[in-house]
Parts: structure tokens; sequence; C-alpha cells
């Protein structure tokens, strides 16, 4: 079959909305119980729940909670490690945080009638109480883990501690047989993790105005043998020292992946010095941002060997032997691991996914060497020749710097653009800022991609992945260098004549929506723009707009507002509607406490009657970042009608977009 010349954006496409919305998501929190594999992953499908999945080692797989169980929390909102289980003889324990309510359970899911029971009480102050990271106690009957809990309506009146719950069932009625492991010292901690005798445990520890990736601090503090922690020490860590996770290996010693110059490596950390041996030197990344309370880039394993994601830019699974500084990494075509190893001591899991294919949970046998998907198999939703071919690139940005890059260009097996012709590109700015964008089969991207779309993801300044000195570009310069970087792109990709000038659009979630408004407001390169649960006002944002986590972090991204207000108000869209001419969509969660519905609607009753066409979207139940599947659909479907409008060709395929001046 031949090759049929199309107008770009109509090229019939069979990943449908609804498709692409179906393949939401991926496996997180991977970990084994006994001899059993464990996993949450995403249903779409049942109101965006998380379910927790098992695989026994027989290998057939089920669900372990049903419908309306949600298994995953809310604690600093990106919420942490929801869930933790062991073996026993008549099937295993597992403890878990509810969505619905917060509350911790527990349940013995193989017994007769099995139910979950709640472990701890409700609380009406505030948002409540919030638990993650649990760490249930070996042979004691207690689950330790982090309390997240709210002292007044503030989005910051909370304080978070260590704490010790009963696993009876005492402290769901009785708030007093909770036990305080540590003080309130400090505004953010990690769960923590017990030495393999039992008689001392480590945790992450940092303070307003940090981010966890400007600074941490490694506490580490004696356990008595009445199960109360002792004074706690640091380690290592502070001001401009990012320890990014800590575990304690088989044989006593103790690893962390800490930031002491450019890169996160692995070190070796003497638990009663806190001298730190850097085990593999390497200008790669061994450790990331601290989004979520309990992520894991290493996993200590019997022998002395330890299991590592690294890299520099993608990532690779690989085993280091720390007597030796040697690294041999794991055979397969996969790109990126998630921060999501678990080990039993031997077997090592992982979560990883490539250009050609979606997360798939691997299993690697480090007798062997040999890795294999085990679970959550990548299964091809439709014919792979419909998916891009995806292409790292590095571009030249103001002042020579450099611009890291993800493209996919249009592609289709049976269709191609009119001779002559360059096709529409779309900038995609990821969320954080601190984040990145992976190179990963996303059917997203192939949504468009397939109807002659082109689609280029920027790691613009500020991501990670690339060294400290590269994600510090955006100090006090966020929309500055993000706006920057993606405009460097997308001229570059009209200079080599892959993009139409005049058909460049960008879009964005979150940080990324702020990225794409300030690029509206800033540039008239792009025709128009797609705005999803955005950052529009920097002054209202820093003073009580968003939730504790992110509270200060404007303090380096912008600067103290105390001392340079007038350039929260020099950046923010929302105080220069009139210089936005393009066409933009918003997407907004009516539930989003991190970028809650009012930036948008100050920003909307500034432009509103200014003649742009613009649409604003909402959806209840949804908070920040989507996850129901009707919601998925109508955020693609609106989002190729704002394309058609804009770059004009017909799209009778979704429903049509009502944009109004």
């Amino acid at each position: 079959m031949g090759v049929t010349p199309l107008p770009y954006g109509t090229w019939p496409s069979p990943i449908d909305a609804r498709t692409a919305a179906s393949h939401d998501g991926r496996p997180e929190y991977a970990a084994y119980v006994g001899a059993e594999l464990w996993w949450t992953a995403p249903r779409p499908a049942e109101g965006g729940r998380r379910a927790l999945v098992r695989r026994r080692a027989d290998g057939t797989e089920e669900t372990v909670l049903p419908l309306p169980w949600n298994v995953r929390n809310r604690v600093i909102e990106y919420g942490g490690a929801p869930w933790a289980a062991r073996p026993g003889p008549d099937g295993p324990l597992l403890v878990f945080s509810h969505h619905g309510d917060q509350r911790l359970y527990a349940v013995e899911p193989d017994a007769p009638d099995a139910a979950p029971r709640p472990l701890t009480p409700l609380s009406t102050v505030g948002e409540g109480l919030r638990w993650c990271d649990p760490v249930l106690v070996p042979a004691g009957d207690e689950v330790w883990c982090v309390l997240e809990e709210f002292t007044g309506e503030g989005p910051s009146d909370v304080r978070r501690v260590l704490a010790a719950v009963p696993l009876d069932g005492s402290a769901a009625e009785d708030r007093t047989a909770i036990r305080a492991l540590s003080d309130d010292s400090h505004r953010f901690v990690t769960g923590p993790r017990l030495s393999p005798d039992g008689d001392r445990a480590v945790w992450l520890a940092w303070d307003h105005p940090r981010m966890p990736w400007d600074g941490t601090e490694l506490k580490i503090a004696e356990i008595g043998p009445d199960g109360v922690l002792g004074p706690a020490r640091t380690l290592i860590g502070g001001p401009r020292e990012a320890v990014a996770q800590a575990e304690w290996a088989p044989d006593g010693s103790l690893l962390a992946a800490t930031e002491r110059g450019d890169w996160w490596n692995l070190h070796r950390v003497d638990p009663e010095s806190g001298a730190a041996v850097n085990l593999c030197p390497r200008d790669e990344e061994f450790g990331g941002p601290l989004w979520k309370i309990g992520l894991r880039w290493f996993a200590p394993l019997a022998g002395g060997l330890v299991a590592v994601i690294h890299g520099e830019g993608t990532t690779a699974l690989g085993v280091l032997d720390p007597a030796t500084g040697g690294l041999v990494d794991t055979a397969g075509d996969w790109t990126e691991w998630a921060p999501s190893l678990g080990s039993d001591g031997t077997r090592v899991v992982g979560i990883a996914a490539s250009p050609r294919s979606g997360y798939e949970i691997v299993e690697l046998d480090t007798g062997t060497g040999h890795a294999r998907v085990v679970a959550a198999r990548h299964e091809d939703a439709v014919d792979p020749a419909y998916y891009p071919p995806a292409e790292a690139r590095t571009f030249t940005g103001p002042g020579g710097r450099e611009v890291h890059a993800h493209l996919y260009p249009p592609h289709h097996p049976e269709a191609t653009g009119p001779e002559g012709t360059a096709p529409p590109y779309v900038v995609w700015a990821h969320g954080g800022p601190t984040g990145h964008a992976p190179l990963v089969l996303d059917l997203e991207i192939a949504y468009f991609t397939s109807r002659g779309i082109g689609v280029a993801e920027v790691n613009y300044g500020g991501s990670v992945r690339h060294g400290r000195a590269y994600r510090e570009r955006l100090r006090e310069q966020w929309g500055v260098v993000d706006v920057e970087d993606c405009a460097a792109v997308a001229r570059a990709l009209a200079d080599e004549g892959l993009a139409d000038r005049a058909r460049l659009a960008i879009r964005g979630g979150s940080a990324g929506g702020w990225t794409t408004a300030a690029s509206l407001t800033a540039t008239d390169l792009y025709a128009c723009g797609t705005i999803l649960y955005p950052i529009l006002d920097l002054a209202g944002w820093a003073e009580g707009e968003t939730h504790d986590f992110e509270s200060q972090y404007l303090e380096s991204l912008v600067g103290p507002l105390a001392e340079v207000p007038e350039r929260y108000a020099e950046r923010s869209p929302a105080q220069h509607p009139e210089d936005i001419t393009a066409p933009f969509l918003i997407l907004q969660g009516l539930d989003d406490p991190i970028c809650p519905p009012r930036q948008c609607e100050r920003f909307l009753d500034r432009i509103s009657g200014r003649g742009v066409p613009h649409a604003y979207v909402t959806f209840e139940g949804e908070s920040h970042g989507f996850r129901r599947v009707d919601t998925l659909i109508r955020v693609l479907e609106a989002e190729l009608s704002l394309y058609a409008q804009t770059f004009g060709f017909p799209a009778a395929e979704v429903p049509h977009l009502e944009l109004r001046p």
C-alpha cells in the first residue's frame, strides 16, 4: 500500500482519545512480599483510583483490594509510598493508606472474609491526618511511618513527624495510642529505615525555604529496647547537599544517594562519624528530586552488591560492586527507569519504559544477569507502525547554552504531508519545573503525531538528569530561561524546515502550564497554547494559594517576594493579559490544592473581552493531574479541536471546542 499525501492534522489514526486515555499512568511502588511481587496500578476507568496488585509465586495476578479502595495518599499533596506488607504463616499482612479518607488500614487479604480495618483516627482539623512511607517493624506490633497532621485551617498549618501506629487498631478510636518517634523540629521528613540489627533508624529531613533537591539532612538515632528513638543527629547533608535516599545494606553498612558535587552519586556513609565515600564517581545521576516520599533509586543486595538506576538524560539499571566501583548494566531496550526499585536480596524489581513500550515491571535475576518483563507487560494498543520515532536532540539556546529535547515527528504508515510543506509542531513543557520529560512511548503524544502534528518535549534549563549546574540555571530565572529554551527549540525546528513557523504551538501542565502562559505573554512565536492546571499569578501563589510543600518554592525560582516584588509582577501572565494575542485553552481540575482554580479565574477575568479566542474547561472531582478516563478523553479532544481551528484543518471526529473572545 502506498503513502498518500494528506493535510497535516487530518491523517486517519487508530489512536483515538479513549485508547490514549485508557493507557494513562504507570505502575508504582513495586516490592517483594516473600515470594510474591506487589505494586500499585492505575485504573483510569475506575474513577482514577490506584489499585494494589499482587503476582503470586505461580505467576497468577490478582487485585488485592476491590473498589472503592484507592491505595494512595496526599502527604505533601504529591503523596508517598502508600503500602507495606510482610509474609506470615497464614498469608501476608498489609498496611496501606486509603485516598478516600487518608487513614491507615490493615488487612490479611488471604484470610476468610478479609476486610480492611482502620488503624488511625479521623481528624476534623484542616485537611486532617495523612500517612505515608510505612515500615512494618520486624516481629513487632507497630507500623512506623510519616504522619502529616494539620493543626489549623490554612494549607501551611501542618506538622510532620515520624510516628508509631499500633497494629491492633486501638489508635483508630484513641489518638493517644499513636507514639511520636521524632520531634517536629524539621518541616519535612521521610519514613524511617531500620538497620538490620534493629538498633538504629535513619531518615531524611529538611526545612523551608529549601526544596529537597536544594538540601536535606540524613538523620540517625538509636532505637532503645522500648522502641523509643534516642536523640537524632545529622550524618551528612545540609543547605547545599541534597540526600535523595538512604538505605541499610544487609551487612549493616549505610548507603546514601547524595549530591556532594554536581551529580547525585552513591556513597557509603559511616554511621558514627558521617564520613562519606563515593562508591562510583561519575558525571551521572544516581538519584533525583524527591517529589514523593519514599522514592528509591538504589536497592542493596545480598553479598554487598547494589542495584542502581543511573544515567545522564536517559537511565539504565545496573549492578554496582562497591568494592571495585565496577558497574554492569542490564541488557534491554529500556531508556527510562522509574525511581521505584525493590529487592529481596537476589532479585531486583523495577519499572521501565522505552520509546517503543510503555512502563512495565521488569525483574532482574542478579545470579544470572537476566532481566525479563514479569508484569504489566506492554501490549500494543494499535499497530506500532503508528508510533512516532523518538530522537534525543541538543539545541543551542541564548548565549550558546545547551538545551535538551526529545523530538517526536509526525508519523503514519500510509500518510504523509503535502509535498514541500512542513508540519505543525507543539512544544511540550514538562511540570516541576525541577523535573524532566522521559524518552518513552506516550500514547498521548502518538495521538497527535499519528494525525500529522509533531511534538517536541523540551528539557529546558532547570530540568534534572543533566547535573546541578543545568538544574540551577532556573534559579531566580523561572519565566525567563524556561521560556527562552522552549522558544529556541521551536525556532530551530522552523529554521531546519522540520516545522511550519506559522503553525507552532506550546502546551504544558502545572509548572509547564506556567511556562506555556508565560511564553504566550513574552513572545508571538506560537499560534496557540494549551494550559493545564497552571500557575498564573506568582504573588498569589506565594501568599497562600498553594500547599505547604511548595509554598516557598518561588524563593529559589523567582527570588524572595519581599525583596523583588516587581519581579513577581513582571513575570506573571495574570498581570499582563494585554500581552496575550494567541488563542488558548485552559484545562483545570476544580479540586486542585496545588494550582487552585482561582488562579485561572483571576486571569480569565482580566483577559475577558479583549478579543483573544479562548476556552476554559473545568473538571469536578479532578485534582492536580487528571486521572479519570472521561476527563482524559475530553482533554485530548479539546486540545485537538484548538489546533484544528488555529492551524486550519478539519477535525470532525472530536467535539467542537467553543472559543470565546
